[in-house]
């Protein structure tokens, strides 16, 4: 059965990443947390036996910590995150997967068996979800489009996974829930990790 990993990456410039959390400690302090964050996720994902597809916020970035024989290489497409998320599952559900989990490069939490957790859920439900302490999530799959999943969503609020959540149940789709993990949006979120940041 085909299965793919989708990682929604931002492309790491100074201002444009981590934007809550340079809000407290500087463009230039959140760059470098974030840049730790994009190395947990490519190590964390990089030795999985699946197909891996990167999707970079704005372009395509070769030789990058994605290795190019590692993972496949796409730019996102879409006016927010819902859509851009949307036309991500929708490209590569074209390609005949049949299993397919996004997850994002904020949650230094995210290791390897929930990864392998979330796909073999997908045997026995229509929709895994991995909540974030926020209220958010790090993790969404799917075994075909559920479009719905991306629309009418206050995305970076504290309501996105209840939101989809009542999404799913007015859909008739059973899920299944991960672990509830912990990302990195804010200066306060640091303490629980060990992540350098001083410039």
């Amino acid at each position: 059965m085909k299965e793919a990993l989708l990682i929604f990456a931002k492309n790491p410039e100074a201002g444009k990443v981590k934007t809550r959390l340079a809000a407290t400690i500087g463009n230039e302090a959140a760059l470098t947390v974030y840049k730790q964050l994009l190395s947990h996720t490519a190590s964390t994902t990089t030795n999985l036996q699946i197909d891996k597809f990167v999707f970079y916020s704005n372009y395509i970035t070769q030789q990058d910590l994605w290795s190019d024989k590692q993972f496949f290489k796409f730019a996102q497409e879409g006016n927010d995150l819902g859509e851009r998320m949307k036309n991500a599952f929708t490209a590569i559900f074209h390609k005949e997967y049949k299993k397919m989990v996004i997850i994002g490069t904020d949650c230094p939490e995210l290791h390897t068996d929930i990864l392998l957790d979330a796909f073999k859920s997908l045997d026995s439900h229509d929709v895994v979800i991995g909540p974030a302490m926020d209220g958010g999530y790090y993790l969404l799959g799917m075994k075909q489009l559920h479009s719905s999943l991306f629309e009418n969503i206050k995305w970076s609020t504290n309501s996105v996974f209840e939101d989809t959540r009542i999404i799913c149940a007015n859909l008739g789709l059973n899920y299944f829930l991960l672990p509830i993990l912990r990302d990195i949006d804010r200066e306060e979120d640091l303490k629980y990790f060990k992540i350098e940041y001083n410039v």
